[in-house]
């Protein structure tokens, strides 16, 4: 059994750089234990002041987005985006912060062709892609950071002579970066959505569409069907809703997916999700999807909520 390691010394004063990493997590550990002792009282508060501040965030923030969406949105995805970055230039973390500035540079270039008027032709299918892309891409590193987590509690990172640590860290920074940027582009994806349809004019928000559909456009990219829904295509094929109009493949998946629509573009008709992802290889990307919706309210204001509570005990005098 290892030695006790003397902690009577003044912390300012004590060189610690000779001690091995356990014995100095000891030592911490034993000064935090040292510093709070006889604050159970305190800590009881703190405990108590946490719970009540989550149960009113959590009342404000359901009444406001029920009561005013537009505003819950675009302040909730201006969070999502904006907190990180903080985070990030304050730990120095500058991988992230390349990848945040690559995203930003082109779904900014993205946003702005999706809100030019008049649209160009081939626009609503370039922003459906870059974001088809986005989507995928970020649910493939979900998956990948999953199962690297999975493997590494079963050791089989052992096998190839990898650390648990490194194996764990991979992992954990994987599904972050997937299920990051998988929310912010289902955010950013919505809105283009929402604008590139009013634009042709083949959805509106709140009233009747400007523009009568006809049989062979589809309404999301304003684009003739060239191929009939019975044909094969190569490239892509037609898909066919519940309320009899039809679309492009691809097109309507983005609309659904990736845009947050569960209704027809057209007629606003409520979308089967069930009958249109049928193959069970599919409907994970739905549930994906639901998740990335879940994890929303954790990036954009639990650290929000988490600075009202030690703001509150600051000024109570509470430690």
């Amino acid at each position: 059994m290892a030695d006790p390691v003397a902690v009577d010394a003044d912390p300012k004063l004590e060189d610690l750089s000779h001690l091995s990493d356990e014995e100095r997590w000891r030592i911490e550990h034993q000064r935090l234990h040292e510093k709070h002792r006889g604050h159970e009282a305190m800590h009881a508060e703190m405990v108590l002041i946490l719970i009540a501040v989550l149960l009113v965030a959590q009342i404000l923030l359901v009444q406001w987005k029920q009561r005013h969406a537009r505003s819950y949105n675009a302040v909730t995805l201006f969070g999502l985006w904006t907190i990180p970055l903080y985070f990030t230039l304050k730990l120095l973390w500058w991988r992230f912060f390349s990848t945040w500035v690559i995203f930003s540079a082109v779904t900014g270039f993205i946003i702005y062709k999706a809100t030019r008027r008049p649209l160009s032709g081939n626009t609503p299918r370039l922003v459906y892609k870059w974001f088809y892309l986005l989507y995928k891409v970020s649910y493939g590193l979900g998956l990948l950071g999953y199962f690297a987590v999975m493997f590494t509690f079963l050791g089989v990172n052992l096998i190839f002579m990898i650390k648990p640590e490194t194996a764990m860290d991979f992992g954990v920074v994987t599904i972050f970066y997937g299920l990051y940027y998988g929310v912010l582009g289902r955010d950013f994806a919505e809105i283009c959505a929402d604008k590139i349809a009013a634009t042709i004019g083949y959805y509106s928000t709140t009233g009747m569409p400007t523009r009568h559909l006809e049989p062979n456009v589809c309404a999301v990219c304003g684009q003739k069907i060239i191929i009939h829904e019975e044909d094969d295509g190569i490239i892509e094929k037609t898909y066919r809703l519940g309320c009899d109009h039809l679309f492009h493949e691809f097109c309507i998946r983005g609309w659904c997916i990736v845009g947050k629509k569960q209704t027809c573009p057209y007629c606003k008709e409520k979308v089967d999700l069930k009958r249109m992802f049928c193959n069970p290889w599919e409907r994970p990307h739905v549930l994906y999807g639901q998740l990335l919706d879940w994890l929303r309210y954790l990036v954009a204001w639990q650290p929000v909520i988490i600075g009202i509570v030690q703001g509150i005990n600051f000024v109570l005098g509470l430690e």
